[in-house]
């Protein structure tokens, strides 16, 4: 007799899709949405540069629009299976500008066997913002940019509400086309498309320059191409004026598109990087931005997020650290213990020494909460597989390079500490991130029995590199534990060039 089959488990939760029909590239990204935890489970990108395909009376040739349709082809299968509540198709600056564009959006509704919104320059950069908010938390207003294929949006806003906003008709794909004909990478070739770029934000700057942003944040494109040549290169950093003068110095160098090397610029990404630098370079100029961060998340992100109910309320970077905390069986209270402790100490720290930034605390709260990550794997070098893990995992709500000071912060939470280990972040970070590092390492000891009660009150007193730490009378000697591991932790430092006197 044949065992009764049992049925197969239902997977509860529901599906979501957002396709972002834009003038380089065509995107998908489909997402599984369970208990409130939105999980992307699908990202289909292919080059399509329907802006190239754009004629000087703005009609689309059909090579481009076959480009497009082929691509839709590629998407409409994975759309099947997504109920067509849950999907939102939309189209941007190119659609908005072709004259026939009506001939193209006919045949990719057929092809999607859904309704295709060619959406506003506004609505666009809306959106963007929006996708930018709820992936990127940050505090204050923030200055948002993206360098599409045939525009560029920016937006001012602060936490999930864009307050000002514009959408340009400038772009990699157009401006590749207009001012690098033929591949040709010259300086006056730059000099042509920046002029170019200063002149469409002449009629804007003023509007946002009016406002005092905390952050800038760059939402793909162009901004993430040079994020990624920074960590090939082995730099810490936000994007800087310096670095992009530096890479058009490089694109000059190369003199022709074919010739174009640098490294961690991606093959894919060559032929509008120059246009993009140029556009980005402007930007920065104009808008005297000082550094700009990669956002978790743009249109695409924004169009989901949009169709899901409740998610403004939610705290994405608590978010991202519960999760991770229930993957990881992390155990909360200990970490919570040792994230007050550590905040406790970093809040007299920073009224003592002006090494201090906006995403300080941020920072370091993560860090706290997610240093025992690695006992996931074993305790011997459970420092070690917590960087692993960090280096790998997303964590909605911070900016790459924050996730790297929390990835570098766990890493050497405890035994000797590696003097190098923030040498590739920029002088103006590097301080912070040593000053967290001693606050965590500190706190890790305080929390040592893993009990709220054996925690005392500490004050901290900095003098440069000279830190010491003043408990409660007779406190230490009642507690010749915690003492010993302070006084090896005071001599680990001091091997690391660092002064801490316990008392």
């Amino acid at each position: 007799m044949q065992p009764e089959r049992q049925p197969s488990p239902v997977i509860q939760g529901e599906y979501y899709a957002a396709v972002d029909l834009g003038s380089n590239s065509f995107h998908m990204v489909v997402v599984h949405v369970v208990n409130g935890s939105v999980q992307i489970i699908g990202k289909i990108k292919q080059k399509v540069r329907l802006a190239a395909g754009l004629d000087e009376h703005m009609a689309l040739d059909d090579i481009s629009m076959e480009r497009g349709w082929q691509c839709l082809q590629t998407f409409s299968e994975r759309l099947q299976d997504i109920p067509a509540s849950n999907i939102r198709v939309v189209a941007t600056a190119t659609l908005r500008l072709a004259t026939n564009a009506q001939v193209f959006i006919k045949k990719a509704e057929q092809i999607l066997g859904h309704k295709l919104e060619v959406i506003s320059g506004e609505e666009e950069a809306r959106q963007i913002y929006l996708g930018v908010a709820y992936t990127s938390a940050n505090q204050g207003n923030s200055l948002v940019i993206d360098i599409g294929g045939a525009s560029t949006e920016i937006i001012i806003g602060n936490d999930m509400q864009p307050i000002h906003l514009v959408s340009l008709d400038m772009g990699c794909v157009t401006f590749m086309e207009r001012y690098f004909q033929n591949g040709h990478l010259s300086e006056q070739n730059f000099a042509s498309a920046k002029a170019a770029a200063h002149a469409l934000l002449d009629s804007v700057a003023e509007s946002f320059l009016c406002f005092d942003w905390q952050n800038c944040l760059g939402a793909s494109g162009t901004p993430q191409a040079i994020t990624e040549i920074l960590v090939t290169q082995g730099i810490s950093d936000a994007i800087r004026l310096d670095y992009l003068h530096a890479l058009e110095q490089q694109c000059v160098a190369c003199a022709e598109l074919e010739q174009l090397d640098i490294e961690g610029l991606e093959e894919s990404r060559k032929p509008i990087f120059p246009s993009g630098l140029a556009i980005l370079i402007s930007l920065f100029e104009r808008l005297e931005i000082d550094t700009m961060n990669i956002s978790g998340g743009a249109l695409r992100e924004g169009l989901i997020y949009g169709m899901l109910d409740n998610t403004q309320e939610n705290d994405r970077r608590q978010q991202s650290l519960n999760q991770a905390m229930a993957r990881y069986h992390i155990d909360k209270h200990h970490a919570e213990s040792v994230r007050t402790v550590a905040l406790k100490l970093c809040h007299q720290m920073c009224a003592q020494a002006s090494i201090c930034h906006l995403d300080t605390e941020a920072v370091l709260g993560a860090a706290a909460t997610l240093h025992e990550i690695g006992l996931h794997i074993e305790y011997k070098k459970h420092h070690e597989h917590g960087a692993y893990i960090l280096t790998y995992i997303d964590l909605p709500g911070f900016t790459r390079l924050q996730r790297a000071g929390i990835r570098d912060l766990v890493r050497s939470h405890r035994l000797t500490i590696n003097s190098n280990v923030f040498e590739h972040y920029h002088d103006e970070v590097r301080p912070m991130l040593e000053g967290l590092l001693r606050v965590l390492r500190i706190s890790v000891v305080l929390c040592l029995r893993r009990q709220n009660k054996h925690v005392p009150e500490v004050k901290l007193t900095v003098n440069g590199n000279h830190w010491s730490l003043n408990f409660p009378d007779g406190w230490l000697k009642a507690h010749p534990l915690i003492n010993a591991e302070l006084a090896n932790e005071a001599w680990l430092q001091h091997k690391a060039g660092w002064e801490l006197v316990c008392s």
